[in-house]
């Protein structure tokens, strides 16, 4: 058995040999297969050392603020300081009114800057209409008359309101004068006087149009026993108000300037022109002398008396009011309307 399998050792290595030696040469490389799935990304390798900082570039040239116009009235002129001091010198920046009646509902319109600018906006400018007051009342300073900071610009300066003004006494009676109708706002009457049965009940020593009626003065309106037309200061001056109490040299004072007079009186030096306001001066204080004598007139507190008064006797301490302490231009306004309400007062009272 042991040699049978020795044999078989032999036979089958020959064998191997023989296929061998037959086998013939090694043919050529065949095509490449299909490239198999892509493997596991491998781990991330460390970074690299960091270059070196680059040159610092050239500077830019300087650009320029496009929108800087707060300059165009914060700058190095003294204009704003100026128009500041003069108005502290005015009766709006040193005057009593706001502290006594810029915190009233129907006063605030006109005693308080800032009452002022709700009744711009509100369209009411009667002030019996008004239902609240100002709660922080102020002077009627820049911000009452000017449109301050809303565009930023020199625009800001322009006028809170130029519209024609209804006066809120009289129907169907418009002060249009232009700048001036800023002014007018306030300045006109807050009342007419009136009579049941031909006697007058003067209630109170603030009886009377209230304070500041220019308007109506110019117009030649509320005075008593005498027919009134407007003065040439309301038909011929252009702005009226504004023209003479501010004037080219724009000055917040609000006092009028006899150059302002010069352009149509050549030869004014004073507001006395043709003695318009001699005249006046003479005539109210005959009148007032009257009044007194009538009972009417408390010389000595120098304010109306209270009581009942016919109608022609009211009429009189009406102008008188109206004249010397509400207008107070002595003539100036309306000259020949004015010296017409005195004579027609002195009149009355004979």
């Amino acid at each position: 058995m042991k040699h049978k399998q020795i044999l078989f050792g032999i036979f089958i290595v020959v064998l191997a040999l023989v296929l061998a030696a037959c086998a013939g040469a090694e043919g050529a490389t065949g095509p490449a297969g299909p490239a198999g799935a892509a493997g596991p990304a491998g781990p991330e390798g460390p970074d690299g050392p960091e270059g070196p900082e680059g040159a610092e570039g050239p500077a830019g040239a300087d650009g320029a603020i496009a929108e800087l116009t707060c300059t165009e009235c914060h700058n190095d002129t003294a204009d704003l300081v100026g128009k500041s001091v003069s108005w502290e010198e005015s009766l709006h920046g040193s005057g009593t009114a706001t502290a006594y009646a810029g915190g009233r509902a129907s006063c605030a319109g006109c005693h308080s800057g800032g009452g002022f600018m709700d009744l711009v906006a509100s369209g009411t400018f009667n002030p019996d209409e008004v239902e609240s007051a100002d709660p922080n009342p102020s002077r009627p300073d820049c911000r009452a008359c000017h449109q301050i900071h809303t565009s930023y610009t020199g625009e800001d300066w322009a006028l809170r309101t130029t519209d024609p003004v209804a006066l809120y006494a009289f129907e169907d009676e418009t002060y249009d004068g232009g700048e001036g109708n800023l002014c007018a706002n306030c300045h006109q009457p807050r009342r007419q006087m009136v009579a049941e049965d031909g006697i007058v009940n003067v209630s109170s020593t603030h009886w009377g149009p209230h304070h500041g009626p220019q308007s109506a003065m110019l117009l030649g309106l509320t005075g008593q026993g005498a027919e009134g037309n407007p003065s040439a200061h309301a038909t011929m001056v252009e702005d009226t108000c504004v023209s003479c109490h501010v004037g080219e040299g724009d000055v917040h004072t609000f006092e009028p300037d006899v150059a302002a007079c010069q352009e149509c009186h050549a030869d004014a030096e004073n507001f006395d022109i043709n003695g318009a306001q001699t005249e006046v001066e003479e005539l109210s204080e005959e009148l007032k002398q009257a009044l007194v004598a009538n009972g009417l007139w408390d010389e000595e507190e120098d304010e109306n008396i209270v009581g009942e008064f016919s109608e022609a006797e009211a009429g009189a301490l009406w102008n008188y009011i109206y004249i010397v302490k509400e207008d107070k231009s002595e003539g100036v306004h309306n000259p020949a309307y004015t010296k017409a309400l005195l004579e027609a007062s002195l009149e009355a009272l004979q």
